[in-house]
């Protein structure tokens, strides 16, 4: 008595092997509106079938690409270290389709100390590759002529060695800083990327909240382009954070996003905490999403600058 076309597959073994069909049941209806007869038909969706099957393959195929090359940024990020006044925290969740975030941090030399993070433009598994040969480029110090000291120096070397015509179109944001144990300073130098937050303090608080940003433009987009560096000394105890926009570029669940004024808000109520706080910005910023995959990748870099005494 229905009368909801009714569809089903079957698979019916030929002497050539295995065929699968596809059947309609449709009813007819007469004038009184009434369903007499059935109708039926039949269609060989065999390679239809099989281009699912293929596609299905790529797809998982796609999804260990994915989780490798993740797994291959991961690995390339530093642990945690505390020594000689400084100490570093971090938190990395990539996206779904992985972006291109990568960071790190080195001693150049005894006296100078880098900090890096590098967001590519796009998303797979070639935003990836071109992140981590920029870290691999910057950890080797493989730049010519290049002095690894000078932030705009290393802006500007990495502008001329990855044009974005060269890179399929793809260029990048970065904040490069280096720490001068001797000078007690920290240069820094940007293009295009997110102010690092640096929350100054002495032995009982951090107060003070300075944005460390320099009007640079994106890295690989015109050839020749001028990059400036600041420089600024520290007080006592200092904690910098550094972070690419996918740790505040949040999507909630009504569709809203967290602007950048209420994640500084938060970074600045939780500066003071003794625990993580990066962890706790990863949390927060799970439980806005309900998700614990972001549409971007999450990086979020904290370094601790303890002054040491002469």
């Amino acid at each position: 008595n229905t009368r909801q076309k009714l569809s089903t597959e079957e698979t019916i073994i030929t002497p050539q092997g295995e065929c699968t069909f596809l059947q309609n049941l449709v009813p007819l209806i007469d004038p009184k509106d009434e369903p007499y007869a059935v109708c039926g038909s039949m269609t060989d969706i065999t390679k239809l079938k099989q281009a699912e099957q293929q596609l299905e393959e790529a797809k998982e195929k796609s999804d260990r690409h994915l989780t490798e090359a993740a797994e291959y940024v991961r690995s390339l990020i530093p642990m945690p270290i505390s020594e000689r006044g400084i100490r570093t925290d971090w938190r990395f969740e990539p996206s779904a389709e992985l972006g291109g975030d990568s960071f790190g941090y080195h001693w150049i030399d005894d006296r100078h100390f880098a900090i890096y993070l590098v967001d590519v433009s796009g998303h797979g598994v070639s935003a990836a590759l071109l992140s981590v040969t920029i870290i691999n480029v910057l950890r080797s110090h493989s730049l010519q002529n290049t002095d690894f000291r000078v932030p705009d120096q290393v802006l500007a070397s990495l502008n001329s060695a990855f044009p974005m015509e060269e890179q399929g179109g793809m260029y990048f944001t970065m904040w490069y800083g280096v720490y001068n144990t001797m000078s007690r300073s920290l240069a820094f130098s940007s293009a295009g990327h997110p102010p690092a937050l640096l929350f100054e303090g002495n032995s009982n608080a951090y107060s003070g909240l300075r944005r460390l940003q320099t009007g640079n433009l994106f890295i690989g987009g015109l050839p020749d382009t001028q990059f400036q560096t600041e420089r600024i000394i520290l007080g006592e105890t200092n904690r910098l954070f550094v972070y690419s926009d996918g740790v505040f570029e949040i999507s909630t669940v009504d569709g809203s996003m967290w602007s950048f004024s209420q994640f500084e808000d938060f970074m600045a109520r939780f500066s003071k905490s003794d625990g993580s706080v990066v962890q706790q910005v990863l949390g927060h910023a799970q439980e806005m999403n309900k998700s614990n995959v972001f549409e971007d990748d999450f990086s979020i870099l904290e370094v601790d600058i303890i002054q040491q005494s002469d």
